[in-house]
């Protein structure tokens, strides 16, 4: 009897699953929920086989006779930026100084509620909305983040997608910003979008820190409140966060923002922007200010990334390691590698490739699908002589990304070469 019972048994099963399958193909959100469900299994149980640690620090540097990098040591240098770097700022419009109004709230667009790691295009969704922009975060994610489970999208990408799918807008991004210039540019009609950190309320691996990024819109402030109106596409549309609380979750990623903006607004964009309206001006003044942040506190992790992050862009890679260093001695959040990558470009050319491989395998121990970190993987594996492997690291960035083009150019470069 039981043999007959479980030959009837299989086909029912068989019909259940088809008819599963069948509903999660025609219902989108299922579909969705299931991957989720899918990616917290996928990260807890890496987390059990590879538990989570302190962010590695510093390898030890070999002196050679011809040391191609600056020898850290306890103490970061002491560094002048305006000395090492020479930048021809253009000549913009003095901003006004006319005094801003105690209360700006400019029209919240229809909200979106992000999808599976899609703060992104989500976000960027009701930005564009405010403009009279009829798409949603797929219209977006669909072009730039394809795969659902990529848990990032950079401000790069995002801009790119304006720039080539919304072209009659304009838009920009710049590092350094500030609070005033946030209700600068609300006062003038320009909600402003920036990526900040996010503390999540459940831990998805053992020991989790929680940390992780985030983007939001501003569209309003209130001085009387000391507080910004934001849409945040996890926590709910017209939501007041405390100006300090934005300041300190902003720094953690260089205080960037994104504009998006008309045609017809560009000048008071500029006006705005006053000298950060150049690109280089602008991570100048970044710098520096990072620079400071280090000297009026030693401790502060995100300074000193900060500043590391400003020294790649000018190619000083050198001094961009030594304060990656030292903010490694520090220690910095679990998931930081998962949203910047400018310490793998460092480590890269400093030639210091035993640190460079350091972070990519702790990358990779949080993020196995991270595009960025497989391409500086494959990046590091080549230089070290193993060009199979790095073939299949740069492949592997492609599957998790298709169509990156970084990935492209470094499959193309190492197979012909």
């Amino acid at each position: 009897m039981k043999i007959k019972k479980n030959k009837k048994f299989w086909p029912i099963l068989a019909v259940i699953v088809i008819l599963f399958g069948g509903a999660m193909a025609l219902n989108p959100s299922i579909q969705r929920r299931v991957v989720w469900k899918w990616i917290v299994a996928q990260a807890y149980l890496s987390g059990v086989i590879n538990p989570v640690s302190a962010i590695p620090t510093a390898n030890a540097i070999i002196v050679t006779d011809t040391p191609s990098v600056t020898i850290p040591t306890s103490e970061i240098p002491k560094i002048t930026p305006t000395q090492e770097i020479q930048v021809t700022a253009t000549v913009m419009p003095t901003p006004t100084n006319a005094p801003l109004p105690e209360k700006m709230i400019l029209n919240s667009p229809a909200y979106e509620k992000q999808d599976i790691n899609n703060c992104g295009p989500a976000t960027l969704t009701m930005y564009l909305r405010f403009y009279g922009w009829e798409g949603d975060q797929f219209t977006v994610s669909d072009l730039i983040k394809p795969i659902a489970q990529d848990r990032n999208v950079n401000v790069e990408e995002l801009d790119y997608y304006v720039k080539n799918y919304a072209g009659w807008l304009k838009t920009n991004y710049r590092v350094g910003g500030n609070l005033e210039t946030i209700k600068k540019f609300i006062a003038s009609g320009i909600p402003v979008m920036i990526e900040e950190t996010f503390i999540f309320d459940e831990s998805y691996w053992p020991n989790d820190d929680r940390w992780g990024g985030h983007y939001l819109l501003i569209n309003g402030y209130d001085d009387q409140r000391q507080q910004f109106l934001s849409q945040d596409s996890f926590v709910g549309p017209d939501h007041w966060f405390d100006y300090q609380q934005v300041d300190k979750q902003w720094q953690a990623f260089n205080r960037v923002y994104i504009l998006v903006y008309t045609p017809d607004q560009e000048a008071t964009v500029k006006q705005i922007l006053g000298d950060n309206w150049d690109p280089d001006t602008n991570r100048k003044n970044a710098l520096e200010a990072s620079l400071k942040e280090t000297q009026e506190d030693p401790n502060n992790v995100f300074a000193w990334f900060n500043l590391g992050s400003n020294y790649v862009y000018f190619e000083n890679y050198d001094l961009s390691t030594q304060a990656y260093d030292k903010a490694r001695a520090i220690g910095w959040p679990q998931r930081m590698l998962r949203y910047q990558f400018s310490p793998f470009i460092a480590y890269f050319h400093a030639l210091r490739t035993d640190d460079l491989m350091t972070l990519v395998n702790y990358a990779l121990k949080r993020t196995p699908n991270s595009e960025e970190a497989l391409l500086w993987n494959g990046w590091g594996l080549y230089r070290s002589g193993d060009k199979v492997k790095a073939i299949e690291s740069f492949q592997a960035a492609l599957q998790a990304h298709p169509n990156y083009l970084d990935a492209e150019y470094a499959l193309n470069y190492v197979m012909t070469n």
